[in-house]
């Protein structure tokens, strides 16, 4: 009987034996300087252990495997572990997935671990770590490293004025003595209040030159264009590397030579702190828009002569050298009768290490709306200049714009008559009719002609007086002609539209304007009061549908946001049949 209830109880002993599998790290908050250390402890033996991904961090030892048994109060208890050194790659939190490993059959997973990565902090390192070992027994400076790679970042002026160019250029050196594997980057530069732009390096050029008196080999890792955007002291966070170098392992060959294994070294570049000045303000124009550097400026239009509805280009534009691409172009100020549309903006600016260079624009599309002479104010634009380090500014000549009378959209057909003719071409000498006429001629004097030239100027000038008052009634008239004016430019344009299906920006530039002058046609407004509210309520008093008000305004938006986003043909065709079915609704509802 005893020896039955002793078996029952190993047995519900066994049955309430749970199996454990558990994860747990050195630390929790770490630099990223710092290793971390992962070990996956269970209570059983099993087999095929399965790590998780490790992302955000590199393995740098591992895995290594323990066994313990112990014997407490005749009880015998059992753990195996899964160790891992990782090293950090960059800064944030993470979260390291459970291992798997399969136990009498059964599948068990590790719970997952979370990980805050820091700022570098000073290095305590787990004397369990292999690679701590292999440094402790190997030379001191072999061991850190510190004699044999350095990571220098070379700043071309620390203190520049806002909005001057400046380049940083990172350089690795390498002793003739250490050897390297490769690196990584495990923190990359900030450029808190800089406009930054880099320039590709494609391969890697290792050249010699002197670090700190001695010979070295270095390579140029990266190059950056940097511009302050703001003064006072601002600071470029560094450049840090993990890089694989040689290291004595401890251990020597059969010739007594060291035996070298691959460690690993981080090294930084260090912060930088560049002292930014500001612009002077004396002599600052109120005009400067914060460009830099050594421009020139022009503005240029296509023509200056031109017809009533017929477009010219405007092109405002700056070339040189500076901070192209941070500040704004002068707007040109043009007369009320002459309509201009938003600008399209250019930008041909290459990005070298001395700075940016090229040329930066604005195209204006202006339009007159009647006959006369309109001249455009001369535009300013200043800039400061660092080789004298004053301000500085262009002015651009007058342009006077000479706007003549617009042609008549009818167009009259010519009809051409064909003659046939009879005679052979052997015989085309040979005349088949005659013509005779009188010898005798009657005088010119009492004839029907002599009667006819004196009446006429009696008949002419009451016409030529009907026609002159005409004339100076339908110019007084105003907002006639502007109506019939835009009415024109509408179809003119939406013609244009047409023939530039296969040109997405050309083709909504001219339905947009075709769409404008038809409102101004039809509503009697101007392009400055064309809000879409007002619109909506002018449409609305003009007894068109709700339906077709909104259309409107949809492709209107339509035109606004599709020069500058991608199209395809087939939307372009939709705009366009929209257009005219809107157009040809708006015609039949409008009163």
């Amino acid at each position: 009987m005893k020896k039955l209830l002793f078996i029952l109880l190993i047995f519900c002993t066994k049955l309430t034996a749970q199996v454990q599998f558990v994860a747990s790290v050195s630390k929790n908050n770490l630099g990223i300087n710092e290793r971390l250390r992962i070990d996956f402890a269970m209570n059983d033996d099993g087999d095929n252990f399965n790590p998780p991904s490790f992302e955000g961090f590199r393995i740098v030892g591992g895995p290594n495997q323990s066994v313990s048994y112990s014997w407490v109060n005749g009880r015998k208890s059992f753990e195996k572990t899964y160790s891992y050194f990782l090293q950090p790659l960059k800064k944030g939190t993470f979260v390291i997935k459970g291992a798997t490993i399969e136990i009498n059959g059964q599948i068990y997973k590790a719970n997952a671990v979370k990980v805050t990565i820091g700022n570098p902090v000073a290095e305590e390192r787990d004397p369990y770590d292999p690679y701590y070992q292999q440094q402790q027994q190997a030379p001191p400076s072999m061991a850190s490293g510190k004699d044999g790679v350095h990571l220098v970042a070379e700043i071309s002026n620390s203190n520049p004025y806002l909005n001057e160019p400046i380049t940083v250029v990172y350089k690795i050196y390498v002793s003739q003595s250490t050897g390297v594997g490769g690196w990584q980057e495990v923190q990359n530069p900030k450029y808190n209040n800089f406009w930054s732009q880099n320039i590709d390096i494609k391969q890697l050029q290792v050249q010699q030159g002197k670090f700190k008196g001695e010979i070295y080999r270095y390579a140029v890792l990266r190059k950056t264009v940097l511009y302050p955007q703001k003064s006072g002291q601002l600071v470029i966070e560094p450049l840090t590397l993990d890089v694989e170098v040689e290291v004595p392992s401890g251990e020597e060959d059969f010739f007594g030579r060291p035996i070298m294994t691959m460690g690993h070294k981080k090294v930084s570049a260090g912060s930088k702190v560049i002292n930014v000045k500001p612009l002077p303000e004396a002599g600052k124009p109120t005009d400067f828009s914060g460009a830099v550097g050594d421009f020139d400026f022009k503005v240029v239009p296509t023509k200056t002569s031109v017809r009533e509805g017929e477009s010219i280009d405007l092109k405002v534009i700056v070339s040189g050298k500076g901070n192209l691409k941070l500040f704004t172009l002068p707007k040109p100020e043009v007369p009320a009768s002459l309509e201009m549309y938003d600008p399209q903006h250019q930008e041909v600016v290459q990005t070298p290490l001395t700075g940016m260079v090229g040329n930066i624009s604005d195209t204006y599309t202006i339009v007159p709306q009647s006959k006369g002479k309109y001249p455009i104010k001369p535009m300013t634009f200043s800039y400061f200049d660092l080789d004298s380090k004053t301000y500085k500014t262009i002015t651009s000549k007058e342009i006077t714009l000479f706007v003549d009378e617009g042609d008549a959209l009818a167009t009259t057909e010519n009809a051409t008559n064909k003659t046939k003719v009879t005679a052979s071409t052997t015989f085309g000498f040979i005349k088949t009719k005659t013509s005779l006429q009188s010898q005798s001629k009657s005088d010119f004097l009492g004839s029907g002609l002599f009667y006819g030239l004196l009446m006429a100027p009696f008949l002419v000038i009451p016409a030529i007086v009907a026609f002159r008052r005409k004339k100076e009634e339908r110019d007084a008239d105003v907002t006639g002609n502007r109506i019939k004016l835009s009415n024109k430019l509408a179809k003119k344009y939406l013609s244009e539209a047409q023939k530039q299906l296969a040109n997405k920006e050309p083709f909504y530039i001219a339905l947009e304007r075709a769409l404008h002058n038809f409102l101004k046609a039809k509503l009697n407004i101007e392009t400055s009061e064309m809000s879409k509210d007002k619109i909506k309520e002018l449409l609305a008093v003009k007894n068109a549908d709700e339906e077709t008000i909104t259309q409107f305004i949809a492709l209107v938006e339509s035109c606004e946001f599709a020069r500058y986003a991608p199209s395809t043909s087939t939307s372009i065709q939709n705009d366009y049949n929209l257009a005219v079915s809107i157009i040809s609704d708006l015609e039949k509802q409008i009163t």
